[in-house]
C-alpha cells in the first residue's frame, strides 16, 4: 500500500458518521494514513488541510489525534507555518488544532513556544 491508496481509501469513507461503542472504519482508514507522516508527508498535509476543517467534530478530533499532532512531531519546521495559516484562516481548523498535543519536534525549544503562541492566540 502507498500514502496515495491509503489517502483513496480513507477518502472512500469520509466524512461518513461516528461509530458508537465499537471500531469505527474512518478512524482505522485515518491510521493507515499516519504510517505514512514519517516518508510521505506532503500528501499527508494535503489530506489534513481537506479534512481537518470539517464540521463533523469526531473528524477533526481523527484529524488532530491521529494526523496533525504526528505530522508535527516529525516535520514541524516544514509543515507548521501552513498549519499557522490555515489555523487562522478557518475557525473550524483551529479547534481541530487546539485538540493536537505536543510531541516530539513540537516540543522542541522554539517550536514549543511557536506551538503555544498559537493556541493561545486563537484561543483569545
Amino acid at each position: 500500500m502507498t500514502v496515495h491508496d491509503a489517502i483513496r481509501n480513507a477518502e472512500s469513507l469520509l466524512p461518513g458518521e461516528p461509530v458508537e461503542g465499537g471500531e469505527d472504519p474512518r478512524w482505522q482508514a485515518i491510521l493507515e494514513v499516519e504510517d505514512f507522516i514519517e516518508t510521505d508527508p506532503e500528501p499527508i498535509w494535503l489530506f489534513i488541510a481537506r479534512w481537518g476543517g470539517h464540521t463533523q467534530e469526531d473528524l477533526r478530533n481523527a484529524i488532530a489525534c491521529c494526523l496533525l499532532e504526528h505530522l508535527l512531531e516529525c516535520h514541524f519546521s516544514a509543515f507548521f507555518p501552513r498549519v499557522e495559516d490555515r489555523t487562522l484562516a478557518d475557525p473550524l481548523f483551529a479547534d481541530m488544532f487546539l485538540r493536537c498535543w505536543q510531541l516530539g519536534q513540537s516540543e522542541e525549544p522554539g517550536n514549543a513556544e511557536r506551538f503555544e503562541a498559537l493556541r493561545h492566540r486563537i484561543q483569545m
